[in-house]
């Protein structure tokens, strides 16, 4: 039985969903406050997150990222807070998906066992290229043997490179194993702009890269040394 945790300040909502989610076979506490919330994120070990971002105690998007140190479980935020920058500061933060306020909650439900169904894929795997070390279940990269910080997606895009090392990945696989449907829009440079900032943080010399290769018109290719 899969265990979600709410964290949502209207009582009304949250009972919604509480009773809902239990209809369909979870497990699930709730949280008014951010304070309540993360303690719970500790004690109840939820594997999947639903957050409100206006909270009475802390702005949502700071709680995202206090989460996000504490578990890898996927959060799906839950707001009336539907513009576009506030949706990439939220996927900067950590958050896996985006629902607005009003909601469909089948649409939610749908969208809840995608996320459990990739969290639960994920097997610890080291990817070691040398130069490069990549441990999944620490989610720790190594460069040179000294450890690299990357943010949430760059660590989700490294790794999905690396593990389909020598392929060229296409800009819509990268999209759809990464983000959602309704996280990049046509005209998003996110994949380029997260692409950037890894060789920037990982190549010897990003500006001649030797492990993340374009393929003009294509995709990108993580390279491994021969």
């Amino acid at each position: 039985m899969a265990k979600i945790l709410v964290i949502e300040d209207d009582p009304d909502i949250a009972t919604i969903l509480k009773d809902q989610l239990e209809l369909d076979g979870y497990q699930v506490e709730t949280a008014s406050t951010a304070k309540v919330g993360l303690q719970k994120v500790s004690s109840f070990r939820p594997d999947l997150i639903i957050l409100d971002l206006n909270l009475p105690d802390a702005d949502g998007l700071e709680v995202c990222k206090h989460i996000k140190d504490k578990t890898d479980a996927p959060i799906i935020i839950l707001t009336v807070r539907d513009n576009i920058s506030d949706k990439l500061i939220g996927f900067e933060s950590g958050a896996s998906d985006y629902v607005t306020k009003p909601f469909e909650f089948l649409e939610l439900a749908a969208r809840i066992k995608v996320h459990l169904k990739k969290y639960r894929k994920k097997a610890p795997v080291v990817y070691d290229f040398g130069y490069i070390k990549i441990d999944t279940a620490k989610k720790e990269v190594k460069v040179n043997g000294k450890p690299v910080k990357l943010t949430k997606r760059e660590f989700e895009l490294l790794e999905l490179l690396a593990s389909n090392a020598g392929r060229v990945l296409s800009r819509d696989f990268i999209k759809n194993q990464i983000w959602s449907d309704k996280e990049l829009y046509p005209w998003s440079r996110a994949i380029d702009v997260h692409i950037k900032r890894l060789r920037e943080k990982i190549e010897p010399d990003p500006k001649n890269p030797k492990f993340i290769i374009t393929y003009p018109g294509m995709g990108y290719k993580f390279e491994t040394p021969s």
